[in-house]
């Protein structure tokens, strides 16, 4: 049996969080074990930048959470910007919310897009409405920047709420700074609070970057695979990867101080048929997937209407990317179906459209069958130390 050990970087979801808090706070907050992502280090420069226009390339996060950012900056005046494809991806349900606030925000070319441009202003509005099937990410971009707005901030979401562990997540953080966030009955309550106590935060790492390598164990011999600042306690909406690979791939995750260790469990009895709502972990259904395409297992997977705006419509690409190796897919707006089907297609060309997560959920096929990743360096996006780390299995 041969023993992998990785060291993952901080998660990319809670470093970004902490940035924009850190910012908000003056620097009160001492940040160790940093995601080392591209989006992650985006977002950095463009808080430190003294530049009236900030380009943030791909990173849809920092499109989201700086809009919110500069609109409370008195006096400031930022044109916010990115890649073509950022140009394609809706901004409007966040940008609205923040004008019902008293923000100054304009678009620069189509409506409902980046560019915008923003002139920060003090908001004191303190209550604001919204879907609650929209992406986590607008939510959170308001909680953030909540803590700052002088009489606090009420959020009422209406219907039933895409990606809750992203929502909680961003409170239990706020909590944790000492924050007094809550959430019932479909309302969020952010108190001001103008100053936080100097502190240490140890960020754990990133459960998507661990998913690829528990497709790997998956697909692969038996091996054992060890990964660092993992735990039990996670509110990361990716450990659900632990109960996912458990039940349908056969594989083990044992708990031990801080990491984790991967292992195949023997005799495993695999499923027919799999069936999942993975409305809560939209970021992992690309390695899940793969790995039952992998292991010729049929899927169908609801829950997904968030990852047509992501990077690339990542339905559409999973089809074709997956059917181009011998796989039968059907999608919908917000479903993805892997049909069975006979055998693989050796040799082809995985196009990644610009998203990091193409590449690497991709990847561990390289155990199976010979494919080669169309623009690899697309995987420094969110886990720049990946095919480092892959060569540990002997993939290159």
């Amino acid at each position: 049996m041969t023993n992998i050990s990785i060291k993952l970087s901080g998660s990319k979801s809670i470093t970004n969080r902490l940035l924009i808090l850190n910012a908000l706070y003056n620097g009160s907050i001492s940040l160790k074990n940093l995601s080392h992502s591209q989006d992650s280090d985006l977002l950095q420069k463009a808080l430190s930048s003294k530049e009236g226009l900030i380009d943030i390339h791909h990173a849809g996060t920092a499109m989201r959470f700086l809009t919110a950012f500069y609109s409370i900056q008195p006096n400031k005046k930022i044109i916010l910007t990115g890649s073509q494809r950022m140009k394609e991806r809706p901004i409007e349900i966040l940008v609205n919310a923040l004008v019902d606030l008293g923000a100054d925000i304009s678009y620069l070319e189509n409506t409902g897009y980046p560019p915008v441009e923003i002139n920060g202003k003090n908001i004191n509005t303190n209550s604001v409405n919204l879907s609650a099937g929209i992406s986590s990410q607008y939510i959170t971009a308001l909680c953030l920047i909540g803590t700052q707005i002088e009489n606090g901030l009420k959020i009422s979401l209406k219907g039933k709420i895409t990606s809750l562990p992203y929502i909680n997540m961003t409170l239990s953080i706020l909590n944790s700074l000492g924050i007094e966030a809550s959430f019932s009955n479909n309302t969020i309550d952010i108190p001001f609070k103008k100053d936080i106590n100097k502190q240490n935060y140890i960020i754990e790492s990133d459960w998507s970057s661990a998913s690829y390598h528990y497709s790997l164990c998956a697909l692969g011999k038996n091996k054992k695979i060890t990964l660092s600042y993992l735990f039990e306690d996670s509110l990361q909406a990716d450990k659900r990867i632990v109960s996912i690979y458990k039940d349908f791939f056969g594989v083990h995750t044992e708990f031990n101080s801080g990491e984790i260790t991967l292992s195949k469990i023997e005799q495993f009895d695999y499923p027919e048929f799999i069936e999942l709502d993975m409305n809560d972990c939209p970021d992992i259904a690309q390695t899940v997937s793969v790995t039952a395409f992998g292991l010729k297992i049929p899927i169908k997977i609801t829950g997904l209407e968030t990852l047509k705006i992501k990077e690339t419509d990542r339905l559409f690409a999973l089809k074709k990317e997956i059917e181009k190796c011998g796989g039968k897919v059907k999608i919908t707006d917000s479903t993805f179906e892997l049909k069975k089907f006979d055998q693989f297609i050796e040799k082809q060309k995985i196009l990644t459209y610009n998203d990091h997560r193409m590449a690497m959920c991709f990847t561990p096929l390289k155990l199976l069958f010979p494919i080669t990743i169309d623009n690899p360096s697309v995987v420094e996006k969110s886990y720049v130390e990946f095919w480092d780390d892959m060569k540990c299995y002997g993939i290159t």
